[in-house]
């Protein structure tokens, strides 16, 4: 709200000076030093050329107009470098802020409605079947579903999906290693060799067919992902079988509508996808072999024909391992030779997990298994790990720190900052102190750096939740988060809530800038997939 004000001032300034605004609006931007003030707009360089004017020049008329008539909460306006307006704001706008925060609450605090009406699938993990996630796709999972999250509360109906790849050759390849095992014999080249396939080949009793074999191990593993993925406080809304489409005439279909549309033709035996016209560097792609088996790229195109044309999401999103990266070009060409707005279609590639300091897994093989991690360090403390991070950034996870119970372990450092919360709520309880209503409560009494701090963290977070669901970036969230466990700790430490020497009225201010706090950290973790406990 204070930023509304803000702009409309700015508005009447450049009008009342003959200046028009910019075409994309008035910006405002919160100055990366605190000296320069709580809010600052390059609006005077933004219009200066076009009225003519020197901007510093015109930044600072419009200083001079906004300081003879500032709107609620100013404080003082002044001009930074080569024109910026900057805002320095009295405490009183982070007290309004406040009030805000209790009364829109925990479901209402840092919402929007950018995405209302839209629905939006997130496809996320889809790993092969063939033995359990481990810890890369797991921070793939993490991050699809604090995307969901992030977009939920700005207004998106979103689903999160599972795509089982339970057929063709991997499949097939789990068969005759399921057979094998089972016979005491040795596992076929191309197999899998992991024991957790050697223990469920003790269980089946099935015909010897690699394929039957392939898909009843599948929809075992399948079992045990799901148990992962809810053991990280993640529901997936569908599990959608790769092999409905391929028993079904899906491919088939979409094939025929890709030639009608004129785009396939034949060559040396194969069938082709004519992809030159829309930004496939290949320019044409394989979408029959000459042997008649539809290739992964036509199944694949029939998946997203049923994404979009038969179940109508208004937007997909998938969440890739970088190993993806080829893929990218010939499903967003076909995506968009079906007739689908290439827009509509969005590829978030994820890089490399390593571990270091300490032995994770009982299994043998580099890939350590989610669920051996989850057990190690718990799953909050991966939740909050696997978002620390862009998803495109190559991540190296230190487990010394992680288990440390000290501020290096950011879970520990985020937590504990909520327990305190709590605590204060529970002392307040044993002495008798009851928070008096809001409107009886004199937040002016709030003027210490410490308390301040805490305020302006918290009138960040519909920003930060904004920008993080606009570009995609939940880790921003994380970032937040753990800003205001440190503003948090400080105040805890520089400024009692109550006892001994802390006046009454000022305890009653206090109380409710606490209680400003859990509900932005109830906010923040719950964004994040991190529960918020009340002791530790």
């Amino acid at each position: 709200m204070i930023r509304d004000d803000l702009v409309s001032a700015l508005a009447a300034a450049l009008a009342a000076v003959g200046v028009d605004p910019p075409d994309k609006g008035i910006q405002l931007e919160r100055p990366a030093r605190r000296e320069h003030g709580d809010w600052s707009s390059n609006v005077a360089m933004m219009t200066a050329k076009k009225a003519g004017r020197n901007p510093r020049e015109l930044a600072t008329e419009l200083a001079e107009r906004l300081r003879a008539d500032p709107p609620a909460h100013v404080a003082d306006v002044k001009v930074e470098g080569g024109g910026f307006v900057n805002f320095h704001l009295a405490p009183s706008w982070l007290h309004a802020v406040l009030g805000d925060i209790v009364e829109a609450g925990d479901d209402g605090y840092a919402t929007h409605t950018i995405g209302t009406g839209e629905r939006v699938m997130i496809e996320f993990v889809s790993a092969n079947p063939t033995g359990p996630v481990h810890v890369g796709n797991g921070w793939f999972a993490s991050y699809g579903d604090a995307l969901g999250r992030v977009m939920e509360r700005c207004g998106y109906r979103v689903q999160r999906e599972y795509y089982v790849n339970d057929t063709g050759g991997q499949i097939r390849a789990l068969g005759g290693s399921i057979l094998a095992r089972a016979k005491g014999e040795p596992v076929p080249e191309g197999g899998y060799a992991s024991a957790f396939v050697k223990v469920l080949s003790s269980a089946y009793d099935g015909p010897d067919d690699v394929t039957a074999a392939g898909r009843w191990a599948a929809e075992h593993i399948v079992g045990f992902i799901r148990h992962q993925m809810e053991a990280v406080h993640i529901d997936y809304d569908e599990w959608y079988s790769q092999a409905s489409i391929e028993d079904s005439e899906a491919v088939g279909e979409t094939v025929a509508l890709l030639a009608d549309k004129g785009l396939v033709f034949e060559r040396d035996g194969a069938m082709w996808l004519r992809t030159a016209d829309f930004g496939d560097p290949r320019q044409e792609r394989v979408i029959r072999k000459a042997d008649g088996d539809y290739t992964y790229l036509a199944g694949d195109l029939a998946y997203h024909r049923n994404k979009f044309m038969v179940r109508g999401f208004d937007r997909v999103i998938n969440v890739w391992g970088a190993d993806h990266h080829g893929q990218v070009a010939s499903l967003a060409a076909g995506v968009e030779a079906m007739g689908i707005a290439r827009d509509r279609l969005e590829i978030r590639l994820g890089q490399m997990i390593s571990l270091t300091s300490g032995r994770m897994s009982k299994r043998a093989g580099n890939a350590v298994d989610l669920d051996d991690l989850v057990d190690e360090i718990g799953p909050d403390a991966m939740r909050l790990l696997s978002l620390l991070n862009s998803i495109d950034q190559s991540v190296t996870i230190d487990l010394d720190k992680v288990r440390s119970e000290s501020k290096e372990s950011p879970v520990y450092y985020v937590q504990y900052a909520h327990t305190r919360i709590a605590s204060i709520g529970r002392v307040a309880d044993e002495r008798g102190v009851v928070r008096r209503p809001l409107e009886s409560v004199d937040l002016g009494l709030l003027q210490h750096e410490r308390e301040l701090e805490v305020l302006r963290s918290l009138s960040e977070l519909p920003d930060v939740v904004l920008l993080a669901c606009t570009e995609r970036a939940p880790h921003k969230v994380a970032t937040w988060v753990r800003e205001l466990a440190d503003r948090f700790h400080g105040f805890y430490h520089d400024c009692y809530v109550m006892g001994e020497g802390i006046d009454p009225e000022l305890t009653q201010a206090r109380l409710w800038l606490v209680e400003a706090a859990r509900v932005g950290f109830k906010v923040g973790l719950d964004l994040l997939g991190v529960s918020a406990p009340e002791s530790m």
